[in-house]
């Protein structure tokens, strides 16, 4: 089983950017704003959680050992 050390507030920043990438997957199924207001917004957050995700991926597989 391979293991990689991290502190928490890498943790945090990982459980963060994958909440912000939720929270925009949920704005993209609700209808609580308008059309336009919803599809921005979801997608923005969406596409910040996925891109922020790319290099905390990156870092956490660089320290498995």
């Amino acid at each position: 089983m391979k293991t990689a050390k991290m502190t928490v507030p890498q943790l945090a920043l990982i459980a963060g950017t994958r909440a912000v990438g939720g929270a925009g997957a949920a704005l993209l199924l609700s209808d609580k704003l308008r059309d336009r207001q919803r599809k921005a917004l979801g997608w923005s957050l969406l596409v910040v959680g996925m891109v922020s995700t790319i290099p905390l991926v990156l870092n956490v597989l660089r320290k498995l050992h």
